[in-house]
């Protein structure tokens, strides 16, 4: 690895001048490559066909934020469950720091839709239309000339369609399948704000996979420049072996280190040993003249591994913030220990304690105070969404309202409710005093709760005079439908002075 004092200050993507540095990966291949291929073709097929999924009427998942309506997994959730989602948040991040402990950013090289795009659809298309990285090189730095008009004006219109099929599947995540049809099928005249959206969202696709692109990664993401903080020695990441590796230097046949030897009876150093103990000869150590062969380590300074890098970093200087996990590195470098006849795994999957001591530890002290305060959280999670009712009832005194006489032996409470149906169906509720402590009398009648909407009103609770026991009493309003106690709200009931 280089020297801390010769390593560079600035992300791997900008000169002395602070200019871009415009990369161009060659194209990778491998056995992660080829895996990496298959992971992205099921999570794009995930990606495309839930906004198609429907569950008894309605999106599997939707995120409206507009009109405030979620739907998670056919489960309908509304502005009052706001609870239930800072919660998840908050278990989400602890899942996040988890993971990366462990696994630093395997979801960025594996899962995140920005290096999906990027790297196995756009990417893709770009060496299909323009060549690998030294033909694409030499085309942007060529003249104009109507091959390379063609080569570019192909693929610029081929990443705009695809922009605006991302943006429709996007959208289709907010606002539904059915409402994206309807823009898309007439006139802009007709949804202005619909197709102002849908252009919007294509725009900002196409620049941040066209021109942004491992940027995003490097310098916005803040998920990248939390790993200083998250990972230690024991997080696996890719990582070059320098034990193994170092001093790099060209191939030379003969000057390699070998794999060693264990200690066989055929073994020169065991059979020294074996004379030495027999006191066969001297074990005194003679002068020895040094070698004029200097032994390097595996790395024979191809710098192919740097060549793949869709980030442009140079892996063998360790961890770096934009190392993104891509594993291009890994396939390269395999490629070429299995040309030199070396062992795989120069470039690979491990832990820097790993690289250094051979010591793996994934169950550290911070692994395990994650675990334990994730899953309470995830209990709580369950439990809360266990117990999530249907309807939510609020139900307040009316303020400045004392109690009414009713007549000799009665007296009554005014109080204001407000009941929002959770459902996707209308529901007909009835209000209900617990234990039949007394008579509630709605001021005018109850209507019928519409799906995801709140109805308010007012009602009169009555009771004896004689049956209340302090000045305030507890009492508790039961809502019913169908025959079922849905949900129930306190409250206080005021009488005289006792």
């Amino acid at each position: 690895m280089q020297d801390v004092e010769k390593y560079r200050d600035k992300i791997a993507t900008v000169d002395e001048t602070g200019k871009r540095i415009w990369i161009y990966p060659k194209k990778p291949s491998g056995r992660f490559y080829n895996a990496r291929t298959y992971v992205s073709w099921a999570l794009l097929a995930v990606l495309f066909g839930l906004p198609f999924v429907q569950v008894n009427g309605k999106p599997f998942i939707l995120f409206n934020l507009l009109e405030r309506n979620f739907i998670l997994f056919g489960i309908h959730f509304t502005p009052q469950d706001f609870h239930l989602f800072v919660l998840a948040m908050l278990t989400l991040v602890v899942f996040i720091v988890l993971f990366t402990v462990v696994y630093g950013r395997l979801f960025c090289g594996w899962v995140c839709p920005q290096t999906i795009f990027m790297e196995m659809v756009f990417r893709k298309i770009e060496y299909w239309i323009e060549g690998d990285a030294n033909a694409q090189r030499r085309l942007n730095n060529g003249p104009w000339t109507t091959d390379k008009a063609i080569k570019k004006t192909v693929k610029q219109a081929v990443f705009i369609l695809i922009s605006i099929l991302i943006a429709h599947v996007f959208l289709s995540y907010i606002i539904g399948v059915k409402e994206v049809w309807e823009i898309v099928s007439h006139s802009p005249a007709n949804n202005w704000g619909g197709f102002i959206a849908m252009v919007a969202f294509t725009g900002a696709f196409y620049f941040v996979f066209a021109r942004l692109r491992e940027q995003v990664c490097t310098t916005i993401c803040p998920y990248g420049r939390l790993q200083g903080v998250l990972t230690d020695k024991n997080t696996i990441l890719v990582t070059y072996d320098f034990v193994r590796g170092e001093p790099r230097g060209k191939l030379d046949k003969g000057n390699r280190k070998g794999p060693e030897q264990p200690l066989s009876a055929g073994n020169p150093v065991h059979k020294i040993a074996a004379t030495v103990a027999e006191g066969v000869i001297d074990a005194t150590p003679e002068p020895v003249e040094e070698s004029p062969i200097k032994i390097k380590g595996d790395c024979i300074d191809c710098k192919l591994c740097v060549q793949v890098c869709p980030t442009g970093i140079d892996i063998r200087d360790g961890v770096q913030l934009e190392c993104v996990h891509c594993t291009a590195c890994i396939d390269a470098c395999d490629e070429i220990m299995d040309k030199i006849d070396r062992p795989r795994g120069l470039i690979r999957y491990d832990s820097f304690n790993g690289v250094e001591s051979k010591r793996r530890k994934i169950f550290t002290g911070r692994v395990i105070a994650y675990t334990i305060v994730l899953v309470l959280l995830i209990v709580v999670n369950i439990v809360l969404l266990s117990n999530r009712g249907v309807m939510e009832t609020v139900v307040l005194r009316t303020p400045g309202m004392l109690f009414q006489k009713v007549d000799e032996t009665h007296i009554s409470n005014l109080y204001n409710y407000q009941i929002f149906n959770k459902t996707e169906e209308d529901m007909t509720v009835e209000l209900r005093l617990r234990d039949n402590v007394g008579n509630i009398r709605l001021v005018g009648e109850m209507p019928v709760i519409k799906a995801s909407e709140m109805t308010e009103g007012a009602f009169f609770i009555d009771m004896e005079t004689q049956k209340l026991k302090d000045r305030s009493n507890k009492v508790v309003v039961e809502v019913w439908s169908n025959g079922k106690k849905i949900d129930e709200a306190r409250t206080n009931f005021l009488g005289p002075i006792k």
